[in-house]
């Protein structure tokens, strides 16, 4: 389901960046900082959902085509802190990701120090459409 309509928004209302696995690459990056500094964004979160196969295919660890399984090691500390479990995976990766942006990030890094923008991290449940906030 689209974030917008999780939100109970219309497109241009929420500035909403997707990649499989929510995993933090430089053009993510990129995108979220010029969301937050050029565009005044003043929070940024990070929300994995229920039965995400970026999480679930790096716990499997099988022979994926293409590159699928470049998303992998960016997957690796949050399968490796869940256990095995896809859920607590996919929890404990939306928190992960989202540290990363706010340690990372020579943008973000000091908006967050400065109180001006607030990095979280979120689980949607695709069945339930509730959303927590890790």
């Amino acid at each position: 389901m689209p974030v917008e309509l999780v939100f109970d928004q219309t497109i241009g209302h929420i500035f909403v960046s997707r990649v499989a696995g929510n995993v933090i690459n430089s053009e993510i990056i990129g995108s979220l900082e010029y969301g937050a500094a050029v565009l005044g964004i003043k929070v940024l979160l990070v929300m994995g959902h229920s039965n995400c196969g970026a999480v679930s295919a790096a716990i499997a660890k099988k022979s994926v085509p293409g590159q699928i399984a470049s998303l992998y090691p960016h997957l690796q500390a949050a399968v490796e802190a869940g256990g095995g479990d896809v859920t607590a995976s996919i929890k404990k990766n939306a928190q992960i990701q989202a540290s990363l942006l706010s340690e990372t990030s020579t943008v973000l890094r000091p908006l967050v120090r400065e109180g001006r923008l607030k990095i979280e991290a979120a689980y949607y449940d695709v069945g339930t459409g509730q959303v927590t906030l890790l």
